[in-house]
C-alpha cells in the first residue's frame, strides 16, 4: 500500500470527532461532516482495491513457499537414497540443489509472512474506518437535527463554539441533546484506542511467532541431522 494512503486513512481513523462537531456547529452546518464522509468513502475504495492486491501476493507467495518446500522436502529424500546406493556424485549434486531450494523456500515463507502482516493490518485499517465512518453519519443526522432544534428555538447559534457552549444554553432539551451527542463521542474515541492497542499487539505476536517458526525449524533440521549421524556410524 503506497504510504500516501496510509497516512489518508489514518488521519480519517484518528480524527477527532469531538472537533468536527465543534466546526460544524461554529458554522451552523454539517458541511464538514459532508466532507469526511466524501474523503472517507474515497480512501475506503481505494484501501480496499490495495488490501485485494496485497492479499493476492500474499496468495502467490504462499503457494510458491509451499511449492519449494516441497521439493526440498523431496530432494532431501532422493539424497538419502543416492548415499545409500553410493552415487556420491549425484548425490553431491542434488544437496547443492537442495540448499537453493531451501534458501529460496526461507525466501518465499519471509516475504509472505512480511506481506501478510500488511495484508491483515490492512483488513483492520478498513474495518476501523468503516466503522468510523458509519459513527460520522450516525452523528451527523443528530447534529444536523440539534442545529435545527437550536434554530427553531430563536438560539444564538452563531456565538456557539461547541458542545460544552451548546450544553449551556439554558434549554433543558437542547442541553440533553448535546450531552447525549458529546457520550458518544467520548465512547467511539474509547473503542478507537482499544482497536488501535489490539493491532500492535497483533503485529507484535506475528513477528514473534515468525522468528519462533524459524527457530524452531533451524533446531529441527539439526537433530535430524545429528539422527541421520549416529545411524550411519552406528552400521
Amino acid at each position: 500500500m503506497a504510504p500516501s494512503l496510509i497516512e489518508k486513512v489514518n488521519t480519517l481513523i484518528n480524527a477527532s470527532m469531538h472537533g468536527m462537531v465543534d466546526r460544524a456547529l461554529q458554522q451552523n452546518s454539517v458541511a464538514v461532516m459532508d466532507e469526511y464522509i466524501r474523503q472517507a468513502e474515497k480512501n475506503l475504495e481505494a484501501l480496499e482495491d490495495s488490501a485485494a492486491t496485497v492479499g493476492g501476493t500474499v496468495r502467490t507467495l504462499k503457494r510458491k513457499y509451499d511449492e519449494f518446500a516441497a521439493a526440498a522436502e523431496k530432494l532431501d529424500r532422493d539424497i538419502d537414497t543416492l548415499i545409500l546406493k553410493g552415487k556420491n556424485d549425484l548425490a553431491a549434486a542434488a544437496q547443492a540443489e537442495l540448499n537453493t531450494k531451501q534458501q529460496l523456500a526461507q525466501d518465499y515463507y519471509e516475504q509472505w509472512q512480511q506481506q501478510d502482516q500488511q495484508y491483515n493490518a490492512m483488513l483492520d485499517m478498513r474495518m476501523k474506518l468503516e466503522a468510523r465512518l458509519t459513527s460520522i453519519r450516525q452523528e451527523r443526522e443528530q447534529l444536523r437535527s440539534l442545529i435545527e432544534l437550536a434554530a427553531a428555538k430563536q438560539v444564538a447559534t452563531k456565538t456557539i463554539k461547541s458542545l460544552d457552549d451548546l450544553a449551556k444554553v439554558g434549554d433543558q432539551e437542547i442541553s440533553s441533546f448535546a450531552e447525549q451527542v458529546r457520550n458518544r463521542l467520548d465512547t467511539e474515541d474509547a473503542r478507537l484506542d482499544m482497536a488501535t492497542q489490539n493491532l500492535r499487539d497483533q503485529i507484535d505476536d506475528a513477528v514473534r511467532g515468525g522468528e519462533i517458526d524459524r527457530q524452531l525449524e533451524e533446531r529441527r533440521r539439526r537433530l535430524l541431522g545429528a539422527q541421520g549421524g549416529s545411524q550411519q556410524a552406528a552400521e
